[in-house]
């Protein structure tokens, strides 16, 4: 059984795979890495047959949920982490995290990022924002980080699958899906991996359609956590308002496309906080209380049409 399982889903990222997969490999720990190739055509899977010491799978382009779960079916690893194929991790992240949840007995060892921009060389390190309640950062009352900084115990996420019919934000779901099981967290207070930001396609880039279903799902992601929630009895004010800080710009860009379903969406925020007020100009929000959101809305999307 390996220390650390490292699950990276890839498609036709040949460019930056090696990267990504050389920096998962650490002195003093024992790291397996996984690399499930999701159908591409670039080389990819031949690059990869050729490779040793890494888990190596093929799939036919089934989608990047599928591929993580596919990879964390074959980890065995005592802690696992994921990391995109145009990413790669910080020097001594699994070390030194894994040294951490060792000695303290941590579910998950958190950390903050750092960004690199491709074109101008630029980077940026996002520290870790410290917060007394997780669920609550995680629904956005707080920069959150990424979930490719943290290392997670294994057999404390085992069973919480990347779900397919949220594909395009699978990763926010999981990481609030972990949030709701109170995990032991301790803080790593350096960069967990570099994200680059770069021109070419991302995995789950939306435009269009796509980015409306985007937008939805995130609301659906919402409407699923906070169900869970209220069950529970642990809907508290706090963590409904910072749940609806995320949404209103979803909905407010989905109302572009579709006014009436985001004006049911707006009208569930208002149950879940009638004292909420639309972040927007007062003009706006007069607009929004004498004609109603999904009017306001197509006026809007009318004006910009007329321009």
């Amino acid at each position: 059984m390996s220390d650390i399982s490292v699950v990276i889903p890839t498609y036709n990222r040949l460019w930056s795979l090696p990267q990504a997969v050389e920096s998962c490999r650490s002195e003093g720990c024992d790291v397996e890495i996984i690399v499930v190739d999701d159908g591409s055509t670039d080389g990819t899977w031949e690059w990869l047959r050729a490779q040793t010491g890494i888990v190596a799978i093929r799939t036919e382009n089934w989608g990047k949920d599928w591929a993580v779960q596919t990879a964390m079916a074959a980890a065995r690893g005592n802690y696992v982490r994921f990391l995109d194929s145009d990413d790669w991790l910080a020097p001594t992240a699994n070390g030194e995290q894994l040294a951490l949840a060792r000695r303290t007995g941590a579910d998950i060892v958190v950390a903050g990022y750092e960004d690199h921009d491709d074109a101008t060389g630029a980077r940026q390190v996002h520290e870790w924002v410290d917060c007394d309640d997780f669920i609550a950062q995680q629904l956005g009352e707080v920069w959150s980080s990424h979930y490719s900084a943290f290392l997670f115990r294994r057999d404390f996420i085992r069973d919480i699958p990347h779900r397919q019919e949220f594909g395009l934000r699978d990763d926010r779901l999981f990481i609030l899906e972990v949030a709701l099981r109170n995990p032991r967290i301790e803080v790593y207070r350096r960069p967990g991996f570099v994200h680059r930001q770069h021109g070419a396609e991302r995995l789950q880039r939306t435009a269009g359609f796509r980015r409306d279903l985007g937008h939805w799902t995130y609301i659906a992601i919402f409407r699923k956590v906070l169900g869970m929630l209220e069950v529970r009895g642990e809907l508290t004010l706090r963590r409904k308002r910072a749940a609806i800080a995320v949404m209103w710009p979803n909905v407010r860009t989905f109302a572009k496309t579709y006014p009436s379903e985001a004006a049911e969406i707006v009208d569930w925020i208002h149950r879940l906080d009638p004292d909420f007020k639309p972040p927007v100009r007062p003009v706006l929000a007069g607009a929004y209380k004498l004609l109603g959101f999904a009017a306001t809305e197509k006026l809007l999307r009318l004006r910009t049409l007329w321009r």
